[in-house]
């Protein structure tokens, strides 16, 4: 008799607990959720195009500036980085209501093909495009034929 005397005052608190346990929950994911938004990666969009001749990356980071990119070549890894900074002058008495472009470093990599002409890849900037471009090399991409025997 005395095990359900005890089931009985569990349930009596039971909604008491369920609702410790919901603002524990509901805490807890607010907190987390203003920690993404502060955490927030930047993740520039890319498009990556082949052409006869060569592939090329196009980088979408509107607002930037040449200076703000390093493009790098390392044991056939191409690795794209740089930083968007927000830009608030001193003195400046403007309220932001809503700020949706993001903000931060970014890193992007990629593994090359073997046809890449590693020696002749370029880099330009404009109207908010990043464009580099990786020529091919026709002798690399020649393709050996094996008979099977």
């Amino acid at each position: 008799m005395s095990s359900l005397v005890r089931l009985m005052d569990w349930t009596e608190s039971l909604p008491e607990r369920v609702r410790t346990l919901q603002e524990l929950v509901e805490r807890m994911f607010s907190e987390t959720a203003s920690n993404f938004t502060r955490l927030e990666t930047f993740v520039p969009r890319v498009d990556i195009v082949e052409r006869d001749k060569a592939y090329e990356i196009h980088v979408a980071v509107p607002g930037m500036k040449k200076e703000d990119f390093k493009v790098e070549l390392t044991e056939g890894r191409l690795t794209i980085s740089g930083e968007r900074k927000f830009q608030k002058e001193e003195g400046d008495k403007r309220t932001y209501h809503r700020v949706e472009t993001q903000y931060g470093s970014f890193m992007r990599s990629f593994l090359l093909p073997d046809d890449v002409k590693t020696d002749a890849i370029t880099a330009e900037y404009a109207d908010g495009i990043l464009k580099v471009e990786l020529p091919k090399d026709e002798k690399k991409a020649q393709v050996a034929r094996i008979e099977i025997k």
